[in-house]
């Protein structure tokens, strides 16, 4: 049986740009784009372990503001559940430390990447919320 993941994701907006994260080579889908964050801690609320996990990867804060949505994806290494969080920076700047780079992107751009699967529907339901009416 494959093992399940709880995982946490940021949707960080600034000025209308959104920041993508790119996966380092060594771990799971190297190369891969994601939205940056991480596992829940067991008795971790979804939000307390988005805002650890921005703080520890990305070296800055971010204000942890409504859901966007939950994705269930099968992958090799097991079962990952992503549930993805529109954020806002409130200190610092992203740094680069456990991914291999970092981008700001429009929303209509975000496609242009090559998405880990699982964070495809909140790719999906950003482009629509910031499409141009």
């Amino acid at each position: 049986m494959k093992k399940h993941l709880d995982v946490v994701g940021a949707v960080i907006v600034r000025g209308g740009t959104v920041l993508c994260a790119q996966r380092g080579p060594a771990g799971a889908l190297p190369g891969m784009w994601e939205f940056p964050g991480g596992k829940i801690e067991p008795g971790e609320a979804p939000r307390e372990a988005l805002g650890r996990e921005i703080d520890e990867e990305l070296h800055c804060r971010v204000e942890v503001g409504e859901t966007i949505t939950a994705t269930t994806y099968e992958y090799e290494f097991g079962i990952v559940t992503l549930t993805t969080f529109y954020c806002e920076l409130v200190e610092g700047e992203p740094e680069v430390s456990e991914h291999q780079a970092v981008l700001w992107l429009q929303p209509a751009e975000l496609r242009s990447l090559e998405w880990a699967p699982a964070d495809i529907p909140a790719v999906d339901l950003i482009q629509q919320k910031f499409a141009p009416q």
